[in-house]
């Protein structure tokens, strides 16, 4: 934190955040399970193909997921974001659909591959709604009275937001990567945009085992335990 007159600087931290996150706030992901998301095939719910193929089908995957969401409640490591924004300038970014870190409290949160609480339109990517409960149901159009679809980046479909992310991870003089392999592309190579002056944490119970770019401090912790830790270690610097 620097201090200019009657000015105060607070230092500027980015976190990444993926799946492991949200896993210990009991929500899955299809890698925890051979290549299915709740005994769903990923390409038969998560592709625009799928979409196109049967939408009733993949309305229901969502609406079920999306109920899981909303009956989960923020943990430790979310709540230690929080606790961490009133000292720092902080900014996540997420590769998770949930809305946890918001409900926590997390002010400046970035999704990039959507988020499951929305639907847009699926003629004009701009018209994004609130969903009003669990369900999405297939007679819910947007204002230009085109079906409405979950607001979620599809595998195969651009990620809209990475040059924001990219560009925010540029900012950073913390850099902290929380929940995730780091080997899903685009969003693994942020990284790279890191500055090489930022002090950079990897917190992940398999942590000692991700091919890390250099610079990087593992912490094989899970996200509650290693998260809480390493935020009362900067607090105290």
């Amino acid at each position: 934190m620097i201090l200019f007159k009657n000015i105060v600087m607070k230092t500027k931290i980015v976190v990444f955040t993926g799946a492991g996150i949200s896993a210990e706030s009991g929500l899955k992901t299809f890698r925890d399970s051979d290549g299915l998301w709740e005994n769903y095939k990923i390409e038969d719910v998560a592709t625009p193909e799928a979409w196109h193929k049967n939408m009733e089908l993949v309305q229901q995957f969502y609406n079920e997921r999306r109920t899981q969401v909303l009956a989960a409640q923020p943990n430790k490591a979310h709540i230690a974001l929080v606790e961490l924004q009133e000292y720092f300038d902080v900014e996540i970014i997420t590769q998770n659909i949930d809305n946890l870190h918001e409900r926590a409290g997390s002010k400046k949160v970035l999704h990039l591959h959507g988020e499951i609480t929305k639907s847009r339109s699926t003629t004009d990517p701009s018209l994004v709604y609130n969903i009003d409960g669990a369900e999405l149901k297939m007679r819910d159009k947007c204002a230009k009275g085109s079906q409405l679809r979950p607001h979620i980046v599809w595998f195969g479909e651009a990620v809209p937001n990475m040059e924001i992310a990219y560009m925010k991870a540029e900012e950073a003089e913390i850099f902290i990567v929380i929940g995730t392999s780091l080997n899903v592309y685009p969003a693994a190579g942020i990284t790279e945009f890191v500055p090489s002056s930022a002090k950079k944490y990897l917190i992940d119970p398999n942590a000692k085992n991700i091919t890390m770019p250099l610079g990087f401090t593992a912490i094989s912790k899970t996200a509650c335990d290693g998260l809480p830790t390493l935020v009362k270690k900067l607090m105290k610097e």
